[in-house]
């Protein structure tokens, strides 16, 4: 009973593009479109981190990391959130988790509270 659904990781070259989605579904306990959501990773042996986030209105944030590479939008019809990641770097290498931001959770909590609702991404160099 998956509260969102991950797709859109995988292995890509150093230079390459990859998009991934987020998706609401039946079992989503709260209300998609009233809700401040984003992306944290983890990388192997580090802490989790903030990729970027979008407010129920599409401001957005992103980390220096993900700045005028990484696109956060979402469609509020559909439910869904995208993180378009372009210019890929082996440092991007991590997990990618989709999660609501509560105002209250501290994003190096995010990535446990969010598993589950998670894609590996692997950038080779």
């Amino acid at each position: 009973q998956e509260r969102l659904v991950v797709s859109g990781g995988g292995v890509v070259q150093s230079g390459g593009s990859l998009r991934l989605s987020c998706a609401a579904t039946e079992f989503t306990d709260f209300t998609f479109s009233e809700e401040m959501m984003g992306w944290v990773r983890q990388a192997a042996g580090t802490q989790c981190e903030l990729v970027a986030r979008i407010s129920s209105r599409g401001s957005t944030y992103y980390a220096d990391s993900a700045k005028a590479r990484f696109t956060i939008s979402r469609d509020n019809v559909k439910n869904t959130m995208y993180l378009q990641m372009n210019n890929l770097k082996p440092e991007d290498t991590a997990v990618y988790y989709c999660t609501a931001f509560d105002g209250i959770t501290a994003v190096q909590a995010m990535c446990t509270y969010a598993r589950g609702q998670e894609t590996q991404v692997t950038v080779s160099s």
